[in-house]
């Protein structure tokens, strides 16, 4: 029975977004603020699908930034990049480069004014996304990126990258960590979407003016530390407990 639900929730996400994406586009195009409102609209309807159909709730803890701000956050799932969407009032996202082309999310994602990045050119690739963040942060926005560079399985362990101290340094605005245990419910690369409760918890503001070592170091360590925390609360035991990976990475 949960597969089917999965399944036929799939289907109606896939298929509002597709809709919606398409009636809502004049207004995306006419502005900014119209991309937004549309994309928040259809992010609080699928989570609301997915309460009932899945029997999957949602719930933020923390208070939501606002201003402008940089949001470093756990990514274990397409479900943590909907509840941000739809929680944060001008989320723009540092992204893939490949994600332009995707149908209705590379439109709206652009016109919201986030980043694509090369993730396999490191240091250029670094270089070019905080020159196309510099481009787009006109007027106050929260700009989010996964440290980790990617999806990461609960439980799994990948090194944060100095990408976000690069952008943390340049813009010279306060960070907010973000964790999350969604990846619990919703897996990668399956249609499962199993019951309970996905969190995510906006963490204390670290000020800016940190050295960017001192900032990757505090990141890592608070991300870790209340995600793994947030997913034994769902049931789910990583293997260890967070402990910093040695050394951030370029890219």
């Amino acid at each position: 029975m949960l597969l089917i639900r999965s399944f036929l929730f799939n289907v109606v996400m896939f298929g509002l977004m597709l809709v919606m994406g398409i009636i809502l586009a004049p207004l995306a195009a006419w502005s900014a603020a119209g991309a937004f409102w549309s994309v928040q609209t259809y992010c609080r309807i699928t989570l609301r699908l997915l309460s009932v159909m899945c029997g999957l709730k949602t719930e933020i803890r923390g208070p939501v930034p606002s201003g402008d701000v940089l949001i470093c956050s756990k990514h274990q799932s397409f479900l943590d990049i909907i509840i941000l969407s739809a929680t944060l009032p001008r989320a723009k996202f540092i992204m893939k480069k490949e994600l332009r082309w995707a149908p209705v999310l590379g439109l709206y994602a652009l016109r919201m004014g986030s980043t694509p990045v090369h993730r396999g050119k490191k240091g250029k690739a670094m270089q070019q996304m905080v020159r196309r963040a510099a481009k787009n942060a006109e007027e106050a926005s929260q700009l989010i990126i996964y440290p980790q560079g990617t999806r990461v399985a609960p439980g799994a362990q990948r090194p944060y990258k100095i990408g976000a101290g690069a952008l943390y340094e340049r813009f010279g605005n306060p960070c907010i960590p973000v964790a999350t245990n969604a990846g619990v419910f919703w897996g990668r690369n399956t249609v499962y979407r199993r019951p309970g409760l996905a969190v995510i918890e906006f963490l204390p503001e670290i000020p800016s003016g940190l050295p960017i070592h001192d900032f990757m170091e505090r990141i890592e360590t608070v991300i870790e530390t209340r995600s793994d925390a947030l997913m034994v609360e769902a049931g789910f035991m990583p293997e260890s407990a967070a402990v910093p990976m040695a050394g951030a990475r370029d890219g």
